[in-house]
């Protein structure tokens, strides 16, 4: 089990220092960072586990709206320790979407640490799953894809066919949803690129498009998408789709082993 834990707020507050104190005792390895989005983006190897502690929420919010991004793109779990009015202002700024966890101060810290433990074995648990990537310019699109999707797979997000290369580089996954009309780098292209590399030729593609018209179909037949899906079905054909995919996927892999 990774017991990694980002605890970010100020240092020399006693009750930062008494949190990371009860987390080392329940066997957490603790990283902490000042609440600023310098001081995180410096830590290298960072936990997908973050615990934030509000102090002077207006001073914080530069640091949520970076974290609004983050917590999509690169998979995060985002805990927060606030009194009720923090937590609130948190909620009207459209932020509570992305926690995982709320603390109300005064905190118990021992309960605290209990409430961390079962977080993480729920962590572990959603890291086994499956892992999409979805690539669309559309934010709506995205949060729309990953709210169906992220009950059954590990969603990642990204808004342009160059992000998808980049993200890819450093990060494996088992399928790509892959937008058909995107600007600068078309899906298309996208694809193109993907096959002509060795790191990334064999990840399976399905395009997810509005575009259903047999020439755009036609286009891409021959860099062979496994599926040619249109945004306009119901989340549950979607899901049953990608379902059915990977059942296959473990078939054949099965069959392979005989």
């Amino acid at each position: 089990m990774d017991k990694r834990v980002l605890l970010v707020g100020g240092g020399k507050s006693f009750m930062v220092t008494s949190i990371a104190n009860e987390l080392k005792n329940k066997g957490f390895e603790v990283i902490q960072s000042a609440p600023n989005v310098t001081d995180i983006e410096r830590i290298k190897d960072k936990p997908s586990l973050y615990l934030i502690y509000i102090d002077q929420i207006d001073d914080m919010m530069e640091l949520f709206v970076y974290l609004r991004d983050k917590v999509f793109e690169d998979d995060l779990s985002i805990s927060i320790i606030g009194s009720p009015d923090e937590i609130e202002k948190i909620v009207e700024n459209k932020d509570s979407a992305m926690l995982s966890a709320v603390f109300e101060r005064p905190v118990n810290v021992k309960e605290l640490g209990q409430k961390m433990i079962e977080l993480v074995e729920k962590e572990n648990i959603r890291l086994q799953k499956k892992r999409i990537l979805v690539v669309d310019d559309d934010g709506v699109m995205l949060r729309t894809i990953k709210s169906w999707l992220s009950e059954k797979y590990q969603v990642f997000m990204v808004n342009s066919g160059m992000a998808a290369i980049t993200f890819l580089v450093k990060n494996p996954v088992d399928l790509i949803l892959l937008d058909y009309e995107m600007p600068v780098t078309t899906g298309p292209q996208v694809l193109k690129m993907l096959r002509s590399e060795p790191d990334t030729c064999d990840i399976p593609v399905m395009f997810l498009t509005v575009k259903g018209d047999k020439e755009s179909v036609m286009q891409v037949v021959s860099l062979k998408p496994e599926k040619y899906l249109l945004k306009t079905m119901p989340p549950g054909e979607l899901i049953a789709n990608i379902d059915e995919f990977f059942e296959k996927q473990k078939v054949k892999s099965y069959q392979d082993t005989l």
